[in-house]
């Protein structure tokens, strides 16, 4: 593993673990008032794609951060729009 490799896999972790506080808050409340649906639903697209490139691409940190945060990001969107 270079050092290329940990930069990657320690940014991944950084901007995954960060969805994880309104993941937990958002299921625990239903409260998802002070969330954009657009904004919302453009980023978890957005993830998405960054999944799929992320595996063409044969980039492990950028599958593996993406992956998980379209988990975190999808369960949000789908507490948006059940609980308007």
């Amino acid at each position: 593993m270079t050092y290329i490799d940990i930069i990657g896999f320690l940014a991944a972790f950084g901007t995954t673990i960060s969805f994880l506080p309104q993941a937990i808050k958002t299921i625990q409340t239903k409260d998802t008032s002070g969330i954009s649906l657009s904004m919302y639903s453009l980023f978890t697209v957005g993830t998405l794609l960054w999944l799929i490139y992320g595996i063409l691409s044969l980039s492990i940190p950028v599958a593996i951060a993406n992956a998980i945060t379209l988990i975190f990001a999808s369960i949000i969107l789908v507490y948006k729009i059940k609980y308007k």
